[in-house]
């Protein structure tokens, strides 16, 4: 019997990791019932990442916080609790950042200036007085361009201007930045804290947070310029953390943050692989289904895409919303475009659902299982 492995990333802003595997799987199904389906749900450390751990890892619990939103407002979110392991006595606490301080939380209505990170930060704390022995904190889709001084803030660390009082929150605050102190920062969990970026850039500078993604979160050209200078402020106030590490520019510079509480920076996506079981299960598989909302150019860059498609060489399919023409997909077996395959982009954002199905099952059809597999 074949088996074939569905591990998609979200389709961002249409479909979740979980629901895009469940839609790959049912349209595969409709071909092949006899195939042997595993659900994988991907992600890289952006939105969607504790999704797809709660769909993978049997036993994991949602444990509900209402923090401060990227604007100040309530919300609502979850952080995941991991069932024990050897390494980790009392559980594993998983906490996104999206959740609580996402850019997809201001609905369009970006603050460049005033967004932050403390309702982050304050769900982490919330797992951290669980008594979690371990955290994993995915950070991608900041809405926040502010340093990661709203998580700090929320850990113990206190930003202050000339006078003595708290900075304003945002990257606004870091333009009257005049003294930091880290000393009452909570102690790290005896296992750790990792955190999931999907980038590598660097705090400050051409590559930085402020310069690449300042943009993204409604900067024009002097605003950039001015936050990196924010950023770079900050960042002189810990020399010993190293602001051009990899990854130290994600999420508005929560990775430099974390770095400064003492976090270990790593890759998301190969950490989700770990956590679900993937690698393992790609290992065993006739054919790996993977995908994301747009493939392009960048995707082969630390995305989940090629990622799956190096676990498991020469048998892993894409499918994704959007190909770009100068995408590189000689990494796949076969790739399906719903754009393409639904007449147009709209059409197929109509219902991603149904597109995604009928993905799943084109693949069914056209691709071959052997030698690896029988149908």
């Amino acid at each position: 019997m074949a088996r074939i492995v569905m591990a998609p990333d979200s389709f961002k802003g249409t479909v979740t990791a979980p629901d895009a595997a469940a839609a790959l799987a049912a349209g595969w199904r409709a071909v092949r019932p006899r195939n042997e389906i595993v659900l994988s749900p991907m992600a890289d450390g952006g939105e969607g990442t504790l999704d797809a751990v709660a769909a993978a890892v049997r036993g994991a619990v949602r444990v509900p916080v209402t923090v401060p939103g990227p604007a100040g407002e309530p919300v609502g979110a979850v952080w995941l609790r991991l069932p024990a392991t050897a390494d980790a006595p009392a559980g594993i606490g998983v906490v996104e950042l999206a959740q609580t301080s996402g850019i997809e939380l201001l609905h369009g209505a970006l603050r460049p200036w005033t967004a932050s990170t403390l309702g982050f930060g304050r769900a982490v704390a919330a797992a951290l007085a669980a008594g979690v022995s371990q955290l994993v904190l995915a950070i991608g889709s900041s809405a926040s361009t502010d340093g990661g001084v709203g998580l700090l803030r929320a850990l113990g660390a206190r930003f202050t201007d000339a006078a003595g009082d708290p900075i304003p929150a945002g990257a606004e605050g870091l333009q009257r930045l005049a003294a930091v102190d880290l000393a009452a920062l909570a102690p790290l969990p005896p296992g750790g804290v990792r955190v999931l970026t999907d980038v590598e850039n660097p705090l400050l500078g051409a590559r930085g947070a402020a310069r690449v993604f300042g943009p993204q979160k409604g900067m024009d050209a002097a605003g950039v310029a001015r936050a990196d200078a924010g950023l770079a402020r900050l960042a002189s106030f810990a020399p010993a953390v190293d602001a051009a590490a990899p990854g130290a520019g994600a999420a508005g510079g929560t990775g430099w943050a974390l770095l400064a509480w003492g976090g270990d920076l790593v890759a998301g996506a190969p950490e989700i692989a770990a956590l679900t079981g993937l690698v393992e299960s790609a290992a065993s598989a006739d054919v790996v289904v993977t995908g994301e909302g747009a493939y392009d150019r960048q995707s082969a860059a630390g995305k989940v895409p090629a990622f799956v498609a190096a676990l498991a060489p020469g048998r892993t399919a894409l499918v994704c919303g959007r190909l770009s023409a100068d995408a590189d997909v000689s990494a796949f077996t076969a790739t399906v475009s719903l754009a393409e395959l639904a007449g147009s982009a709209a059409a197929a954002v109509l219902d991603p659902v149904v597109s995604i199905r009928a993905a799943g099952a084109r693949l069914a059809d056209t691709l071959e299982l052997h030698p690896r597999g029988v149908t």
